[in-house]
């Protein structure tokens, strides 16, 4: 399937190659972490990283004794995830997995709905990830919040140019993101409940989400808390005890949502 050349592009230019392991992304790396050890099977397990990228996530979780096999569409993205140790990578897209039905004990979707901008090719990759896992078994989907855009731009001093801020508030009308910084970047933003009906069209059971950064990835110092191991553990444990609440859920940049086949 076709992906669009400006994402294929932004990928293959390396974009995302270092935005989860340096500053403040790590604050997504980190909590992403922490509700997949929550919430997956013990090891060893079998596990879909479908739209994994280089495999920040799959290192970790191949590393705790999982069986782990990368799909993603970007060339680049396959060789480098193929590099690191337990972990087998091959070019695939999510809305057509080439795997058998009920291949794995979970699906991790951690990148590919962020760039479908039509509803029905998320759903398809939705339907895909609940057709590779077994009965019983967990879809895991990553999401941009519909309002991540917005308060990036503040953030980072964009929204002062005026056809920034149209920008913006266009992604709150449509979902649509296009990207203040000249690497081809686009992507879609969730509402919250919006996941939820996208997983039901897809035979998935309503999943729990998760706020994943909540309001923290927008503090000045986070960096700060993130390079301290121990005050690193105190945002994190701040944040999981935050992360299910429904009036939070957009404040965070990024969302997961869990559900069982």
């Amino acid at each position: 399937m076709i992906m669009d050349p400006a994402v294929m592009g932004y990928y293959e230019r390396g974009g995302e190659l270092t935005r989860l392991r340096h500053g403040r992304g790590r604050l997504e790396y980190w909590r992403t972490r922490d509700v997949l050890s929550r919430v997956l099977p013990p090891a060893p397990a079998r596990l879909l990283d479908v739209g994994g990228g280089t495999g920040v996530h799959a290192e970790w979780l191949a590393a705790r004794g999982h069986d782990v096999e990368l799909i993603d569409p970007v060339p680049l993205h396959v060789r480098e995830a193929a590099k690191l140790p337990g972990v087998r990578a091959r070019v695939g897209d999510a809305r057509e997995l080439p795997v058998e039905d009920g291949r794995a004990d979970a699906a991790l979707l951690l990148g590919p709905l962020y760039h479908l901008p039509e509803r029905a090719d998320r759903v398809r990759a939705l339907r895909e990830a609940r057709r590779a896992v077994r009965p019983g078994g967990l879809v895991v989907a990553a999401f941009i919040s519909r309002y991540a855009a917005i308060h990036d731009s503040v953030y980072l001093g964009g929204f002062l140019l005026e056809e920034r801020r149209a920008i913006e508030y266009g992604t709150l009308d449509t979902g649509l993101i296009i990207s203040s910084r000249k690497d081809g970047f686009r992507g879609y933003g969730h509402h919250p409940d919006e996941i939820l009906g996208e997983f039901a069209d897809a035979g998935l059971p309503e999943p729990q989400r998760y706020g994943l950064e909540c309001a923290f990835w927008l503090y000045g110092d986070v960096d700060d808390w993130l390079d301290d191991d121990g005050r690193r553990e105190l945002l994190l444990d701040a944040a999981r005890r935050l992360e299910c609440e429904p009036s939070l859920l957009g404040v965070s940049g990024h969302l997961l949502a869990v559900a069982r086949v």
